[in-house]
């Protein structure tokens, strides 16, 4: 099986290189690639030329607008890379006959009440990047082309800058730390996206009518608040020392960003396991061990 897989330098699309490796041969192509492919999802034309030109079996596309903030003040620039973008992808997949995985988010939800969402839950995004994000989702569905689409939420991966990192390098320098505590989701690691992208998309190719609309989190739930301080006491209890004492609990009210976010993340993923036969780790252990490669020399 030949495999496009568009964003590889993102921290999905980083792990997706090795987990998708075994399914056949892995093209990665970033925003400019060699010979004049193009895939950048805000070069719709040229994007569909790329795919008809490598003509792969499945397309797994990584890459996204995702500067939530920054959306407010840019919205055609969201929605031109999260909506025809993907649309493009669509296009040219139903064409080949080809498979698209594409991600979406939990921001396609209004974040109210305390339910875990499940696919088929009322949308309702706060904000400029879960529209763009579910106008994508759409364009994908409409088009007729065999398609997985995975929502997730709270991403993080060792690679790059990420929360745990952020927490860490701020419990060093104060005593003090003030963390929003009324939103609630599950830190979800890139490594487990992709590990459970390629089970999902080996066993679509072979039974399509598992193609679909799923829900992929880690299991269980906690705030940011509380994420912060497993952080802190894991890298305690492996010995790194930190100048913080207190860990304050704030609600998002006292902390306002120009991009509304939801307060509850929570994703109900039982439709994955029991399709592909899954079993979702607790948040705690994939954190741990990105702790584990963080703090080891």
């Amino acid at each position: 099986m030949k495999l496009l897989l568009l964003g590889p330098s993102g921290q999905v699309g980083w792990e997706l290189q090795r987990a998708l490796a075994p399914l056949g041969e892995v093209i990665a192509l970033g925003r400019q690639g060699p010979d004049g492919l193009c895939g950048d999802l805000g070069q719709p034309g040229a994007l569909i030329d790329s795919v008809r030109r490598i003509a792969p079996d499945a397309i797994v596309n990584a890459a996204a607008y995702t500067a939530v903030d920054r959306a407010e003040a840019e919205p055609e620039a969201a929605h031109a890379i999260n909506t025809d973008g993907p649309a493009a992808l669509a296009e040219a997949a139903r064409a080949l006959d080809a498979w698209l995985l594409h991600y979406s988010t939990d921001y396609v939800f209004d974040g109210s009440g305390t339910t875990a969402w499940r696919e088929d839950a009322p949308i309702g995004p706060l904000n400029t990047y879960g529209r763009s994000k579910w106008a994508g989702e759409e364009a994908i569905r409409a088009s007729g082309c065999r398609h997985l689409i995975l929502r997730t939420s709270w991403v993080y991966a060792a690679r790059g800058g990420n929360f745990a990192r952020s927490m860490l390098r701020l419990a060093a320098e104060r005593e003090r730390l003030t963390v929003i505590d009324d939103q609630r989701g599950a830190p979800t690691g890139a490594e487990l996206i992709a590990d459970a992208s390629a089970h999902a998309l080996r066993a679509a190719v072979l039974d399509p009518a598992l193609g679909g609309t799923y829900h992929l989190a880690a299991a269980g739930e906690t705030s940011w608040c509380d994420y912060a301080r497993h952080v802190i006491d894991f890298a305690r209890a492996q010995g790194r020392e930190l100048a913080v004492r207190e860990i304050a609990a704030i609600p998002t009210s006292e902390y306002p960003t120009p991009a509304r976010r939801p307060l509850n993340s929570r994703l109900d993923c039982r439709r994955l396991e029991h399709q592909f036969g899954l079993a979702l780790p607790p948040w705690q252990r994939g954190v741990e061990r990105m702790l584990l490669e963080i703090l080891t020399p």
